[in-house]
Formats: C-alpha cells, structure tokens, sequence
C-alpha cells in the first residue's frame, strides 16, 4: 500500500479518481490549487485506489494523507 501525502498547505480543487479505480505509476489523482497555481497529486505506484481521504474544496495540510493506493 502506498499513501499518497499533501506537499503543502493547498484547497483540493479536483478528484480525477475514485475508490476503487485502477491507476498506473505517474497517474494524476487530484489536483491541488495553492496560490493560483494547480499543483497535481501523482500516483507513486499502480494499484487500485483502496482509500480517497478528501473532497473538492477541503483544506488539506502539508503531510496529511489524500489517498491509498494498493
């Protein structure tokens, strides 16, 4: 299982996934928005997404969990 982890204090602008769906290594699962900027979240393995710990418009901080992917 692989725990994909906010970089930065940023808003959750967009899930490009759900549980359950199958991603490949490099795969864009959401998109973070910090300063105008759009800031993607990036599979760091393929698997199936086990767990999605966030919804559009949350708050996330820097180290907080966004996905499982296993």
């Amino acid at each position: 299982m692989a725990e994909v982890r906010a970089e930065m204090v940023a808003n959750v602008w967009k899930l490009l996934v759900s549980e359950g769906d199958q991603v490949e290594d490099g795969d864009t699962l959401v998109i973070l928005e910090s300063m105008k900027m759009e800031i993607p979240v990036l599979a760091e393995g393929a698997g199936t997404v086990s767990q999605l710990l966030v919804s559009e418009g949350q708050v996330v901080q820097e180290g907080d969990l966004i996905a499982v992917v296993g």
